[in-house]
């Protein structure tokens, strides 16, 4: 059974092997209207199920319309559909799952959720997010520096902000791919003890930033923190933001990433989001293309 679950879970040759057919899938496409179908309908014939514990706008539209460009068809659950793991166990739910479709991707909150769907599943399932990792964006992120400035092994990324699940992706990534990548946040918001080593902090942004071929951020608050957890985390992070001054001490034609949403002006200033650097529509169109590359993965296609 050939799943995706995380970046460090994926062989490198595998990983390499996604993003170069995503790329080929995406020029194929040039110019062609949206709701165009692939010449090669490898997902013709299939069921796939989409479970969204989370809300999703880039993960459910861009798997969406990749299974449909593929001649599939898609079944959308959302958590209050599914109960997970409150009114029937997740084992028996992904058993009662591989019955009816050809391919789980799951976007929940806990881990476990999603390690135990593929436990049980007999059919491939894709991670579209954890409370620990988010490696469809990464996959798109990766595609998308390389489409814009050629191969990013040996490069130097920096993480400014918080050190979420989407970090967490990159760190497994910066292994995997062999890039160089700098944490720079608060102490208070490191990463997880797990993804030491896979990674170095320059505490001081200015001093981080300096030399890198891409400057990443992320939200510094969810859409379920409450608002005194918003305020302590935005003092927490004030420092951090990645602004015109800061984005200066990169290189010249270093890249910014955020994977959206974004708060604008908090952990990014829309001068950098709208700026010459910034390839954040780039890296959110490419979540299709890398997610469509994945899912042929998955079904060894």
């Amino acid at each position: 059974m050939t799943h995706f679950l995380d970046i460090h879970t994926t062989s490198p040759d595998d990983l390499r092997a996604i993003i170069d057919n995503a790329a080929a899938m995406k020029s194929a496409r040039a110019g062609l209207p949206k709701g165009t179908p692939d010449v090669d309908q490898p997902l013709a014939n299939h069921m796939v199920a989409l479970i969204f514990e989370k809300p999703s706008t880039r993960t459910r539209i861009s798997f969406d319309v990749g299974v449909r460009q593929m001649g599939g068809e898609t079944m959308v659950l959302s958590g209050k559909d599914m109960q997970l793991g409150h009114g029937e166990t997740i084992a028996d739910t992904a058993r009662v799952l591989s019955r009816y479709v050809d391919l789980i991707m799951i976007r929940t909150f806990e881990e476990q959720t999603l390690l135990e769907m593929a436990e049980y599943a007999s059919v491939p399932v894709i991670n579209g997010l954890t409370d620990r990792t988010h490696p469809c964006q990464i996959m798109a992120d990766i595609l998308t520096f390389e489409e814009h400035n050629g191969p990013i092994k040996g490069k130097k990324v920096v993480w400014s902000g918080d050190g979420n699940n989407v970090f967490a992706s990159f760190a497994h990534a910066a292994k995997q791919f062999e890039f160089d990548l700098v944490f720079t946040g608060p102490e208070t918001l490191q990463p997880e003890p797990a993804l030491d080593g896979l990674y170095t902090t320059v505490r001081d942004p200015d001093a981080a930033v300096a030399g890198a071929d891409l400057v990443v951020t992320d939200t510094w608050v969810s859409m379920h923190d409450p608002q005194s957890a918003r305020e302590r985390r935005h003092n927490q992070l004030r420092g951090y933001q990645v602004n015109t001054a800061l984005m200066n001490k990169a290189k010249p034609d270093a890249l910014f990433m955020h994977c959206l949403p974004a708060h604008r002006d908090d952990e990014a200033t829309s001068e950098v989001m709208d700026g010459p650097n910034s390839v954040i529509w780039d890296e959110a169109e490419n979540r299709l293309h890398a997610q469509k590359a994945v899912m042929r993965h998955c079904l060894g296609r």
